[in-house]
C-alpha cells in the first residue's frame, strides 16, 4: 500500500524524473493534483443539500453500498494521506494515475474511488468508479464519473448523489459546472426524506423533480425548471418554474408560503409574506393580508440581533372598506391598527433587561383580525391571555439569589380598561446566605408593589346580584354593592406595599432517627393606599388615604419520625409529621386591599406551609398546628405508592381564614374553622405506563366531600389516554352557588406509522351536557408535517335560549427545508 504525507499543495509539485513505474510507490508528486479532487467535490458539497441515492428519471431508487469504517480523524495541519493498490506515472503523457481502492485523507475529509487520473497537459482531473467523499461535517457525496479542471471552474459529474448531515438529499443523472459558479443538474431530484429502510428503491414521501435544477453558488439559490411535486411517487403539483434558497441558507430574501384564514369580521383572507434579509444582523417581513370584505391589512415586522440581545417591532394597519361589519363594536371605525414590540438584552452573564409593548387603535383589533397571540383561532379555547402586557423589566440570577423588577401595563381585550391595574413597579428579591448562622440556613426576601386602577372591580356572588346587575359599574347605588352581594376584586385608586421577610431553619436528627426542625421568621409590611370613594367601595374598606405597618414574627418547629420497613418485594416508609407555629394575630385582617392573594386552595400540597396564603397582601396569623402522616412504598420491580393524610388546627388567636376580606379569601377554603377539613391524597404508579392520583378535602364535621379530584393516565407505545374527574362543593361566599362536577377525557392514538389521532371532551355532569370537544389528526416524520384540529365549545344560557356553538378549525402542512403553510377558520352559530 503506497502511503504519502506531504505539505506540498498544487500542481507545481510535479517534477518528473523517471519513466513509467508501476507498483507500490511513494507519491509526493501526486499529492497536489489529488488535492484538486477534494476541491472538486465542492461541486456537490457546496450545495449543502443531501442525497444518497442513485438518480434516475424515476426519482430516488437507492441501494447504497455498506458503509466503510471511518478513518482516524487527522489533525487539521495541511497534511494529506494517499493510499492506493497501484500507482502509475506516465512521463511521456504527463499523467499520474492511482488505481485500486484509492483513498485520500485530508483535514478530516476522505475521498474514495476505483481510479484517479490527473493530466498535467490539460490540467484536468478525472475520477471514476464508486466515487465517495465524506467531509468533516459528515456530508457524503457519491458519483460514478467526474471530470473537472484543476481550478474547479468547469467540468461534469455523472450519476451524482449527495447525502449530508442535515438529512436532505439530491440526485441527478448528470451535473455540469461552468464559470466556477453555476451548476446545472439534469433530471434532478430533491427531497428531505430518508429512504425507506425496508425498501430503499421505494419513492420517498415527497420529492421535487426538475428537468433542470440550476444552482447559483454566489446567490445560494436553486432554480427548478419544469418541476413537479410528488407524494409517494405520484405527481400532485406541476410548476413550470420556481426557486428556493439552497439548504445552506438560513436567511434569504423572497416570498414565503401563503397563509389562509377566515373570520366573521373580514371574510376570507390570504397572506403572502415577503421576507427581506437586509443584513446578517437584521431583517424585515412584509405581510399584507388580502381580505374579501375589508380590503388589505398591512403588516410589517423588523428584527435585529445585536451582540448582547435582540429586539423586534411589528406594525399593523387597515383602512376598512366595511366598518359596519363591526357595528356597535369598537371596530366600527375606518382606520384600525397597532404596534407591538419586544426585546431583551444581557448586561452580563447574570443580568438581563428587556421590554414588551403594545399600542392599539381599539382593544378589539387583535381579536377581530386574529393577530399576535390571537393569530391562533383556538385562542379562546386554549385560555390564552385576555390582555396584552406592556412591561419594562430587569432580572438577575445568582447562585443563591434572584432579583426581578418590572413595571407593567395591561391592555384589556375585553373593553374593561378602566378596571385593569397599572403596575409601577413590582420588585422581588430573594437570597440564601452562603454560610450557616447558628448552625442553620438563613434566607431573606423582599417585595415592593405599587399599582393604580381607575374603576373598582365588583363580582356578584348571589343569584339576585347576578340577575339584577347590582355589582356592575353601571350601578350607582352604594347600598347595591354590599359584601353580602358582591366581592371587591379590584380596588380603585393607588395601592403601594413594601414587604421584607427573613427566615432561619435548622434540622437535627437524634439517635432514634427523629428529625427536629426549628424555624423562625420575621416579616414586615409597610402599606400606603389612596382609595377612591366610588359607589359601594366604602362598604368593604375605608376610603381615602390609609397607612399601615404590619409585623409578623413567627417561631415554630417541625417533627418527623420516619419508620422504614424492608420486605423482599420492596420497602415502605411511614412518616408522621407534626408542625407547631406560634405567632400573633394578623393585624388589619380584612381591612386592607387584597390584590395578589385572592386564590386559596387547601390540600396536601400546602398542609405544612407556614403561610398558606398565595400572595403578600394577606399574612396568616395566630397559633396553628399542622398534623399528618405520609407513607411511601417503593416496589423492587418498579412502581411506587404515596399516600398523605392530614388536618390543620387553629390553636389560639384570630383565625385569618375566618375573616372575610374584600374577596372572601379563605372563607370557604376548609381552614375557616378551628379544626380544618381533612385533606388527603394518593398517587400510584405501578410502572411507567400507568399513573393514578386522587386528591380530596372532606368536611371535618360531616365527612362530606367538599373537593375531590381523580386522575388516571396511561401511555403505551402507540396510544395514550387520560381521564380526570372533578367534584367541587358549592362555595356561596365566593360566588359558586351550586355544586360543580365534570369529566375531562383526552386520548391520543398512533394509528399507523407516523399518524396520530387526538381527541378530548369536557362534560358538565351537573348540567348533563357537553361544553367542549376537540378532534385532531396529524402526520409527523423527519421531513413532513400535516396537522388538522377542530374545536367546538357550547355556551349555554339561562332558560330556553338555544346554546351558541363556537367552532374553530386549523390546518397546517409543512415540507422540511421547502415551505410550511397554514389555514385557519372560526365562527359561532346558534343551535336551533
Amino acid at each position: 500500500m503506497a502511503v504519502v504525507a506531504t505539505r506540498q499543495i498544487g500542481s507545481a509539485a510535479f517534477r518528473p524524473r523517471f519513466g513509467v513505474r508501476r507498483g507500490r510507490a511513494r507519491l509526493a508528486a501526486i499529492v497536489g493534483p489529488l488535492l484538486v479532487l477534494i476541491l472538486a467535490f465542492g461541486l456537490a458539497s457546496a450545495l449543502g443539500i443531501a442525497t444518497a441515492t442513485n438518480a434516475s428519471a424515476q426519482g430516488f431508487t437507492y441501494n447504497p453500498r455498506p458503509p466503510r469504517p471511518a478513518p482516524p480523524r487527522t489533525a487539521n495541519d495541511g497534511q494529506m494521506l494517499v493510499q492506493a493498490i497501484e500507482v502509475d506515472y506516465d512521463y511521456n503523457n504527463s499523467r499520474v494515475s492511482a488505481v485500486g481502492n484509492v483513498q485520500i485523507f485530508y483535514n478530516g475529509t476522505s475521498v474514495e474511488a476505483d481510479k484517479v487520473i490527473y493530466d498535467q497537459k490539460t490540467k484536468r482531473l478525472h475520477a471514476e468508479g464508486n466515487i465517495r467523499m465524506t467531509d468533516a461535517d459528515g456530508k457524503i457525496t457519491y458519483a460514478n464519473i467526474m471530470d473537472l479542471s484543476d481550478d474547479y471552474r468547469d467540468g461534469f459529474v455523472d450519476s451524482l448523489h449527495v447525502d449530508t448531515a442535515d438529512a436532505t438529499r439530491m440526485a441527478a443523472t448528470r451535473a455540469d459546472r461552468s464559470s466556477g459558479n453555476y451548476t446545472v443538474f439534469e433530471n434532478g431530484v430533491y427531497t428531505a426524506c430518508a429512504p425507506c429502510k425496508d425498501d430503499p428503491k421505494k419513492p420517498p414521501l415527497w420529492q421535487v423533480k426538475g428537468a433542470r435544477i440550476i444552482h447559483d453558488q454566489t446567490e445560494k439559490m436553486l432554480y427548478f425548471e419544469n418541476a413537479q411535486l410528488e407524494f409517494f411517487g405520484v405527481p400532485l403539483a406541476y410548476l413550470p418554474y420556481f426557486s428556493t434558497p439552497d439548504p445552506t441558507v438560513k436567511r434569504k430574501t423572497g416570498f414565503l408560503m401563503p397563509i389562509f384564514s377566515e373570520a366573521t369580521g373580514y371574510g376570507y383572507g390570504v397572506e403572502t409574506p415577503f421576507y427581506w434579509a437586509i443584513a446578517p444582523d437584521y431583517d424585515a417581513t412584509f405581510n399584507p393580508r388580502f381580505t374579501s370584505t375589508q380590503g388589505v391589512l398591512m403588516q410589517a415586522e423588523f428584527r435585529q440581533r445585536l451582540l448582547n440581545g435582540s429586539y423586534q417591532i411589528r406594525g399593523y394597519g387597515i383602512d376598512q372598506l366595511d366598518p359596519g361589519a363591526f357595528a356597535g363594536q369598537p371596530g366600527d371605525r375606518q382606520f384600525r391598527g397597532g404596534i407591538d414590540t419586544k426585546g431583551q438584552f444581557a448586561l452580563n452573564d447574570k443580568w438581563v433587561w428587556g421590554w414588551e409593548g403594545t399600542v392599539l387603535s381599539d382593544y378589539a383589533f387583535f381579536t377581530d383580525y386574529r393577530l399576535a397571540q390571537y393569530a391562533n383561532p383556538l385562542a379562546a379555547f386554549l385560555n390564552l391571555p385576555t390582555e396584552a402586557i406592556s412591561e419594562l423589566y430587569l432580572t438577575g440570577v445568582g447562585n443563591r439569589s434572584y432579583f426581578d423588577a418590572r413595571t407593567m401595563y395591561f391592555l384589556s381585550f375585553s373593553g374593561l380598561q378602566q378596571q385593569v391595574p397599572v403596575v409601577h413597579p413590582v420588585v422581588d428579591y430573594f437570597n440564601v446566605i452562603d454560610r450557616p448562622i447558628f448552625g442553620g440556613e438563613v434566607s431573606y426576601k423582599t417585595n415592593f408593589t405599587s399599582l393604580t386602577r381607575n374603576d373598582a372591580v365588583f363580582d356578584p356572588i348571589t343569584a339576585t346580584a347576578t340577575t339584577n346587575s347590582l355589582c356592575t359599574a353601571a350601578s350607582a347605588d352604594p347600598m347595591a354593592r354590599l359584601p353580602t352581594q358582591c366581592l371587591l376584586r379590584g380596588v380603585p385608586g393607588t395601592y403601594t406595599r413594601a414587604t421584607a421577610e427573613a427566615s432561619w431553619r435548622r434540622s437535627f436528627t437524634d439517635s432514634a432517627g427523629e428529625i427536629w426542625t426549628p424555624f423562625a421568621s420575621i416579616r414586615a409590611d409597610a402599606i400606603d393606599s389612596e382609595i377612591s370613594n366610588q359607589p359601594g367601595v366604602s362598604n368593604f374598606l375605608p376610603v381615602g388615604s390609609t397607612q399601615a405597618l404590619r409585623v409578623m414574627p413567627t417561631v415554630g418547629f417541625e417533627y418527623r419520625y420516619p419508620f422504614i420497613n424492608v420486605q423482599p418485594w420492596g420497602s415502605t416508609t411511614i412518616e408522621p409529621i407534626a408542625q407547631v407555629i406560634i405567632r400573633p394575630n394578623e393585624t388589619y385582617a380584612g381591612k386592607l386591599p387584597n390584590e395578589d392573594a385572592q386564590s386559596m386552595v387547601f390540600d396536601t400540597s400546602n398542609l405544612f406551609s407556614v403561610d398558606k396564603f398565595s400572595g403578600y397582601d394577606r399574612v396568616e396569623g395566630g397559633g396553628r398546628a399542622n398534623v399528618g402522616v405520609q407513607a411511601t412504598t417503593q416496589f423492587d420491580r418498579g412502581g411506587a405508592v404515596k399516600v398523605m393524610f392530614g388536618q390543620s388546627y387553629q390553636l389560639f388567636g384570630l383565625n385569618s381564614f375566618a375573616v372575610a376580606d374584600l374577596t372572601n379569601t379563605g372563607v370557604d377554603s376548609g381552614l375557616q374553622r378551628n379544626l380544618s377539613d381533612y385533606v388527603a391524597s394518593a398517587e400510584y404508579s405501578p410502572n411507567r405506563t400507568y399513573t393514578f392520583s386522587v386528591r380530596t378535602r372532606l368536611d371535618e364535621q360531616t365527612l362530606d366531600v367538599n373537593r375531590f379530584e381523580a386522575e388516571g393516565r396511561a401511555s403505551f407505545d402507540r396510544w395514550s389516554v387520560s381521564l380526570m374527574y372533578g367534584d367541587y362543593a358549592a362555595q356561596p361566599d365566593l360566588g359558586y352557588l351550586t355544586r360543580r362536577a365534570g369529566i375531562l377525557a383526552s386520548a391520543s392514538v398512533k394509528v399507523a406509522g407516523n399518524w396520530v389521532v387526538t381527541g378530548s371532551a369536557r362534560w358538565d355532569l351537573v348540567a348533563n351536557q357537553i361544553n367542549q370537544y376537540i378532534i385532531g389528526a396529524g402526520y409527523v416524520d423527519d421531513c413532513f408535517v400535516l396537522a388538522a384540529n377542530y374545536v367546538t365549545s357550547y355556551s349555554y344560557a339561562v332558560g330556553t335560549t338555544p346554546p351558541v356553538l363556537s367552532h374553530a378549525f386549523m390546518f397546517q402542512i409543512g415540507l422540511r427545508t421547502l415551505a410550511t403553510t397554514a389555514a385557519t377558520a372560526s365562527g359561532a352559530t346558534g343551535i336551533q
